[in-house]
């Protein structure tokens, strides 16, 4: 979690791979969630699970899939019904000679399950297998085990229904939450809507619904490329007149960015966009008009989506120091809270045992690291991290300099 300026708010190590970090609601309190687990070489998630934390990072509850299957890392959302969505691939065996494969071959099924997050039960089960016809595929056939559809989002629709996006079909599907048939299909080999100018995406992520009947996508257009740019996409879907019509983009205006995987579209409150660029380390806060607000990149890695929140951390831990001795008489002190997000400034107390500390000093924080310079022979210091109003929010336990 970084602030604005892209200093760490909360870092929290995992035993493997991480994807889509997120501030979610769970029983009317907001949360943090994740999949964690390994990706397979073919690019979903084996041995995954799902992690939920609250405000004070807590560990709330770990979800999993059920029915023997493997959370897998493409999808996680909470209902406020107290389940939860969350994706699924198992090997299945099929005829794949109309990809060019082989007729007893080795395929992706990709599942979407709705399991309730307090028992784990499996209240819903949806298998493309038994769906979506091999010939919808776009991917081409190579080696076992093939992925023709490939889940990577699910939305709750406003009717009780339910979107998935399926990346090596270029489709949007709309799912019947009941009978689990196919309502309709956006985009594709067979879209059952006209397509306006400007509308047809292809290897797409992240197809959410917002008021109005819009829904946006991350158009990644790769790979193999159809395009030379990715672009965040906002379409007005009719289902009434079943015409998709373009609405607006969002390309990065200084970098041709074209993303072979993964990408995430977020519509803020104030109608601004954030833009995850998948594979490629960007993240991009734009205006409606196009403008920027923020164009960040990662000195490191990439994020599978990128997303901006109000969050308002306060652990249970107390407040971090480190002490560096710069010269006889004076010390660095190094001043931390990993997660506070209400520090407005650090205050420095010491004293010549660890039970009788004052204030000496103090510095407006600056980044997840504090750094103050002391000049005092105190034997002991600790720092108290303060809020805004002056309210002492920690203090840590004293160090012997």
């Amino acid at each position: 979690m970084v602030d604005d300026a892209g200093q760490p708010v909360w870092i929290h190590p995992v035993s493997d791979s991480c994807t889509n970090f997120k501030m979610q609601t769970y029983q009317g309190q907001p949360v943090l969630t994740w999949w964690q687990g390994e990706v397979a070489s073919y690019g979903v998630g084996k041995r995954g699970e799902c992690p939920i934390m609250d405000s004070s990072y807590n560990l709330i509850k770990t979800v999993v899939a059920g029915n023997g299957l493997q959370a897998d890392l493409h999808e996680f959302i909470l209902t406020n019904e107290g389940t939860a969505y969350l994706t699924a691939y198992r090997e299945v065996v099929r005829d794949l000679s109309v990809v060019d494969g082989p007729k007893r071959g080795t395929m992706l099924d990709a599942i979407v399950q709705e399991v309730d997050v307090a028992s784990g039960a499996v209240l819903f089960e949806w298998h493309s297998a038994d769906h979506i016809h091999l010939g919808e595929s776009y991917r081409t056939y190579s080696k076992a085990p093939y992925d023709p559809v490939h889940i990577n989002s699910i939305e709750q629709t406003d009717d009780g229904h339910l979107l998935f996006s399926a990346r090596h079909t270029w489709t949007i599907y709309k799912v019947n939450r009941d009978t689990g048939a196919i309502m309709w299909r956006l985009g594709g080999k067979n879209g059952d809507f006209s397509l306006g100018p400007r509308v047809r995406f292809a290897w797409q992520h992240d197809a959410r619904q917002h008021p109005g009947s819009v829904i946006s996508l991350f158009d990644d257009e790769a790979s193999p490329a159809e395009a030379n740019q990715s672009r965040g996409l906002f379409l007005h879907v009719d289902e009434a007149a079943m015409r998709a019509s373009f609405m607006r983009e969002y390309r990065h205006p200084k970098k041709r960015l074209l993303a072979g995987s993964q990408g995430s579209v977020q519509l803020l409150a104030d109608d601004d966009v954030i833009v995850g660029w998948g594979a490629l380390p960007y993240y991009t806060q734009f205006r409606t008009d196009g403008s920027l607000v923020t164009d960040a990149m990662l000195r490191k890695g990439h994020s599978y989506r990128a997303f901006r929140y109000p969050w308002s951390g306060r652990p249970t831990d107390d407040p971090a120091i480190a002490i560096k001795r710069k010269v006889p008489g004076k010390l660095a002190i190094y001043a931390s809270w990993n997660g506070a997000t209400d520090v407005e400034h650090w205050n420095v107390l010491a004293g010549s045992n660890s039970s009788t500390l004052t204030s000496v000093a103090s510095a407006p924080r600056m980044g997840f690291e504090t750094e103050i310079a002391l000049g005092t022979a105190a034997a002991y210091v600790a720092v108290q991290a303060i809020d805004a109003a002056g309210a002492i929010l920690g203090t840590s336990r004293p160090q012997k300099t």
